[in-house]
């Protein structure tokens, strides 16, 4: 079985790649999987779109690869990480579900308005969120446009991808936050869990966390590298 782990990135990032690329790079040889970069120009100009829609190119490597962990670039692995590929089951996808706590609202919203533009298929839960996410050669077809579309609205990939596993009808684990743990999950409605009993944390979108704002970070490269430095020494 061949394996592949990829990431997104380009030459706009070089402090992230510097920081985490090593890490992906030593987790991918740990569980016997390739590593790439995706690092193309997609052909979706608006917004976030031009750098999350990379990931369509796992339609292509599917062909190659029997099953595909993608890890975004703004991540920590901890050494804690066990192999994704053996926790989620092939006919599974992997994922960590967003639509809780005090996001949950929004993202229903999101999933409301995709299916008014793309039409209903019954999708009313489970918002996806692709930092993390693991699929199988069997899952290719939620790497394709809709209806000849990106979704362009918030949540672009996510949202995009998320309507066509629905739509497909696959399988979701959801790996919850120790998979894929965004500054949401350490709130108070989650208990206020420590990131660095993780095993992946996502410096997603602002990226802060609240320790790291009371030292005076300001930004979340600086608060990965920080992090990086308890963690690794």
């Amino acid at each position: 079985m061949k394996l592949l782990i990829t990431t997104r990135a380009d030459n706009r990032i070089p402090d992230w790649v510097a920081l985490t690329h090593p890490l992906l790079k030593e987790y991918a040889a740990k569980v016997g999987a390739d590593f790439q970069v995706i690092d193309y120009v997609t052909d979706c100009d608006v917004g976030d779109g031009r750098w999350h829609y990379r990931i369509m190119k796992h339609y292509e490597l599917h062909e190659e690869y029997d099953r595909i962990l993608h890890i975004d670039t703004d991540t920590l692995i901890m050494p804690s990480c066990p192999n994704l590929f053996e926790v989620v089951d092939p006919d599974e996808i992997g994922t960590c579900c967003e639509d809780k706590g005090p996001r949950q609202h929004a993202r229903l919203q999101s999933i409301y308005l995709a299916q008014q533009k793309f039409g209903a298929i019954g999708w009313n839960r489970e918002y996806i969120n692709t930092g993390v996410f693991v699929t199988s050669k069997e899952h290719r077809e939620i790497y394709t446009k809709i209806n000849g579309e990106y979704w362009t609205d918030w949540g672009s990939d996510d949202v995009h991808i998320g309507y066509l596993i629905k739509k497909n009808g696959f399988e979701i684990n959801d790996l919850g936050y120790k998979f894929n743990h965004m500054t949401m999950f350490s709130q108070d409605w989650n208990g206020g869990p420590s990131r660095f009993d993780s095993h992946i944390i996502h410096y997603a979108g602002v990226g802060l966390f609240e320790d790291a704002k009371a030292q005076g970070i300001d930004n979340k490269l600086d608060q990965a590298k920080l992090d990086y430095q308890r963690v690794y020494g």
